[in-house]
């Protein structure tokens, strides 16, 4: 293999937590929203692998035993999930009674169409029973056919609930909206992306706020494991067929999953069976198919057998035979079951192969959720299993005009899904502004010189995975809406941010760019459109906290890859944030505000894509490079405004620094267009 940069690497304490059970039999996440039982709305947002299903079975029991719910009803996007609702013996654990669904209620394994299974629910309401595991299509039909008021009080609980969104078109959205204006349910959402909706908000304003929320992050989530030490994201690119490169990121050592592209995407050659017999070949010598699994048997160069399962095969017999094998209970924990599998759209969401350590995808996808639940198959915690990591292989931009916007673009998105990630696996942030009255938290670890009343303090609290850092001149939020934005929706926020295209490409590729028109201006921008119910203020305080977290996020990963990695290598982001606070003067927001929150990320893709293509997409874009508009000139005057409310002056044209020359540029731009008539 040639190509081994990563672009995001973070490692983990091994400290075992979030595997140990509590007297319950509730893992750490599980107990944290057991505790929210009481919750009439409760939304819980964890990683892939964290135990949301057994989490749920709890909190169902509970309401159905002790809070006098008639019954429960479980919606998942598809029938493959439901089997994570089947009877689970949780008294052997300590909990109790027991989690059992009557055959008859799982329709997930219900022959039949949803007009059935519609019926068939109908049945289940006007029955004694308690449990029923549908999927979102046979619950959407269904309050069609009886109406939300057959749904009263019952417990609605909506797994992988990002499915769901506030668009009109989105009948399960539209449904739940009137189920929680009605106000006779209880709703319990799960999800384990991150990004809700991506574009699309899953709920009105009105009835997220509605909702309680538990969030369990990643870095809690894999900080708790007992054998995953470190996971590694990287992007790659390519040139000719992806199939002829991809050995160059793959290692046929480790048990991988591979995506091949859409057969609409630019990456795809349109001929999927051909790529897939194309990687076995590139792998070695096929010597025929398993009988009893239809695994494809490949003997590699060195003399050992791979095993690998081929779900893009349109063979529905095949198909269902090596999707079955993969499914076998009773090979769950034998790790040389299989080695590699190669899929389209199958083995993402809800599928569990604790022994992937690679999930390689090739082509760019625009669902951040849909990378989420890709990198998720190869988080889960397996002996032996020390390193995984996530590959996107991306196509070179080609010279030829047509392609090279769309290449570009493909480009731009994948390192905004590389700096998103970076966010999700990092620890949580708590900022506080640093006042002279300021003092230690003792929930918090301030490092081996403790806590330094003169300074800005960086504190860490490793069971809650939380860095409380203090910064100057820091505005707090006032409203409560405001408050849980920075403390639950930062990155939220970010996503916005890095996917604003605009940003990226001058965050990437000008040279001329002062910072601050992107953390201050375009960020300024994004919260207003985003949070328009916010005052002024508020959006101040959640754009430098989203930047704080960005930046730091960003200036901590560049320290820790510098650094020997052997060295407290689970601690290598903390340090990298202490350190960061350490070398600068003071640790204030105008500094935050003066970094290029694109800066590193250049410095990766410097790495990862030749110079050639390089030169052409920075040409590409200096070449679309426009002057300011109205709106960006609009934004600058409001910064000058307050600047001259800070200093008692407005900003000089003939500054030396860049910002302050900035923002008497936009000011005078503004004029000039509001002269032009140019605002309404």
């Amino acid at each position: 293999m040639t190509k081994t940069v990563p672009s995001v690497s973070v490692s983990y304490a091994q400290n075992g937590a979030s595997t140990k059970s509590n007297e319950l039999g509730m893992r750490p996440m599980q107990e944290r929203a057991f505790e929210k039982r009481g919750e009439q709305y409760l939304l819980i947002k964890s990683p892939p692998a964290s135990g949301k299903s057994r989490a749920l079975m709890f909190i169902a029991l509970d309401k159905l035993t002790n809070q006098d719910l008639r019954q429960a009803i479980i919606v998942v996007p598809e029938k493959s999930i439901g089997s994570s609702f089947n009877d689970e013996p949780l008294r052997q654990y300590g909990f109790w009674t027991d989690w059992h669904v009557e055959p008859r209620w799982n329709l997930c394994n219900a022959p039949g169409t949803d007009g059935g299974k519609v019926n068939a629910l109908g049945s289940f309401l006007e029955s004694d029973d308690k449990v029923l595991v549908c999927t979102h299509a046979t619950f959407r039909f269904a309050v069609d056919k009886f109406g939300v008021e057959a749904f009263d009080n019952r417990l609605i609980a909506v797994d992988e609930f990002h499915h769901v969104s506030a668009n009109p078109d989105n009948r399960l959205g539209t449904h739940l909206g009137e189920l929680i204006a009605r106000d006779k349910v209880h709703i319990v959402a799960m999800t384990g992306s991150y990004f809700r909706g991506d574009a699309e908000a899953v709920l009105a304003p009105q009835d997220e706020a509605r909702f309680d929320s538990v969030t369990y992050t990643y870095y809690e989530q894999l900080n708790g494991y007992e054998h995953l030490k470190s996971l590694d994201i990287g992007y790659f690119f390519y040139s000719g067929p992806y199939s002829d490169s991809i050995l160059e990121v793959l290692d046929p050592a480790e048990k991988t999953i591979i995506h091949i592209p859409s057969v609409t995407s630019r990456e795809s050659t349109k001929d999927k069976h051909r790529e897939v017999e194309h990687i076995i070949e590139e792998l070695g010598d096929w010597l025929g198919t398993d009988d009893a699994t239809g695994f494809q048997l490949v003997r590699t160069a060195d003399g050992r057998t791979l095993r690998i399962a081929d779900l893009v095969d349109d063979d529905p017999g095949k198909r269902d035979r090596v999707s079955a094998a993969l499914k076998d209970a009773s090979q769950k924990n034998n790790r040389d079951h299989v080695d590699i599998i190669i899929a389209l759209g199958m083995a993402k969401e809800g599928f569990d192969w604790i022994w992937c350590q690679h999930a390689l995808t090739v082509g760019y996808r625009a669902s951040l959720t849909e990378i989420v639940q890709i990198i998720g198959r190869a988080t889960r915690d397996a002996p032996g299993k020390a390193r995984a990591r996530f590959t996107n292989l991306i196509a070179e931009p080609d010279a030829a005009e047509s392609v090279v916007t769309e290449a570009i673009n493909d480009t731009l998105k994948a390192i905004a899904a590389s700096l998103l990630m970076e966010q999700v696996l990092a620890p949580r942030f708590e900022f506080k502004p640093k006042t002279p009255t300021s003092q230690a938290d003792p929930d918090f670890d301030y490092g081996e010189a403790g806590y330094d009343k003169d300074r800005c303090n960086v504190g860490f609290n490793e069971e809650r995975g939380t860095y409380q850092i203090e910064i100057k001149g820091l505005a707090e939020p006032k409203s409560p809406e405001a408050e849980r934005i920075c403390r639950e929706d930062l990155n939220e926020v970010i996503a916005t941010f890095v996917h604003d295209k605009r940003s990226i490409e001058r965050g990437l590729f000008d040279e001329e760019l002062v910072p601050e028109e992107l953390t201050q201006v375009r960020l300024g921008k994004i919260i207003k459109d985003k949070y328009p119910e916010l005052d002024d203020e508020d959006q101040e305080a959640v754009r430098q906290h989203a930047i704080a977290a960005l930046n730091l996020t960003q200036q901590a990963a560049r320290i820790a890859a510098g650094d020997d990695k052997e060295q407290g290598a689970n601690t290598a982001l903390i340090d990298g944030v202490r350190k960061f606070a350490m070398d600068v003067r003071e640790l204030d927001i105008d500094l935050i505000d003066r970094i290029n929150p694109f800066g590193e990320a250049y410095a990766i893709l410097a790495k990862t894509m030749s110079e050639d293509s390089l030169k052409q997409v920075a040409a590409a874009i200096s070449a679309k490079r426009t002057s300011l508009t109205p709106e960006e000139a609009k934004e600058l005057a409001v910064r000058a405004v307050r600047f001259k409310k800070e200093r008692g002056r407005l900003p000089s044209i003939s500054s030396a620094d860049a910002w302050e020359k900035r923002m008497a540029e936009g000011a005078a731009a503004f004029v000039r267009f509001k002269d032009e008539g140019r605002y309404e």
